[in-house]
């Protein structure tokens, strides 16, 4: 398989990894409540991959057994849903891949058990992480706590108070700490 895409994923704390080298074509949304409730979202974004070199570079999933014929993969440690897989083949968590955006959904499934207001999620108000963070302080680890490299840095009212470190990563996750 020379030549053909590379992509790679994992699960959120990084103890599961993995690697498909192939053409990904069929990616979908499936909307069937056993998928709502297995990735706990309104619909489980997931890719198939049928026919490309698939392989775990780092730890195993662990599996539930969510019917007679399918079972789920999904980080022990994290909890991040990981693979659907069924007879015909596996398909895994599009929002475990390093690079989701080269792989948008071409279909959607069970769309009988689809929730009414799905259609309409891009018309919400919308708010980039970083214009929140003035309203997210809860999010802040308690003072005296060990956080993550800073990347903003805000001084408390008082200048006897900690500075409230807000870290922003590429994926748009708030990690926070207090100095």
């Amino acid at each position: 398989m020379q030549g053909q895409p590379e992509y790679s994923g994992g699960c959120q704390c990084g103890a599961i990894r993995f690697q498909a080298r192939g053409t990904l074509t069929d990616s979908s949304i499936c909307h069937c409540r056993m998928c709502q409730k297995a990735f706990g979202a309104y619909f489980a974004p997931l890719v198939s991959v049928r026919g490309v070199q698939f392989s775990w570079t780092r730890g195993q999933p662990r599996y539930f057994q969510s019917s007679n014929v399918v079972r789920r993969g999904f980080c022990a440690d994290c909890g991040t849903p990981l693979t659907y897989e069924a007879p015909d083949g596996v398909a895994v968590a599009a929002g475990a891949f390093d690079q989701p955006e080269r792989l948008p959904p071409t279909i959607q499934y069970g769309v009988e058990r689809k929730l009414p207001f799905v259609d309409s999620l891009a018309s919400l108000p919308a708010r980039r992480t970083e214009e929140d963070i003035a309203a997210l302080d809860f999010l802040a680890t308690n003072p005296g706590e060990e956080g993550s490299a800073k990347s903003d840095s805000r001084r408390s009212k008082s200048d006897s108070e900690p500075a409230l470190n807000i870290s922003i990563p590429r994926d748009g996750c708030v990690a926070t700490y207090w100095d």
